[in-house]
């Protein structure tokens, strides 16, 4: 967090995925949802970002 120009605590904000490692993130994502059939389940808290969708088929 910062001080904005009337003291008032804010959130930083990132561009461009330099708050996370992205790679690293969805190759964890595609490790711990992968299915047996290969789809992957999308996480809940990840759908509303993925425009609805819950399963990603091959």
């Amino acid at each position: 967090r910062f001080k904005n120009a009337q003291g008032k605590n804010e959130f930083v904000h990132t561009l461009n995925g330099s708050g996370l490692a992205v790679g690293r993130t969805l190759v964890a994502v595609l490790e711990n949802y992968q299915q047996a059939d290969g789809s992957v389940v999308i996480p809940k808290a990840l759908v509303p970002y993925m425009g609805g969708v819950e399963v990603l088929v091959p």
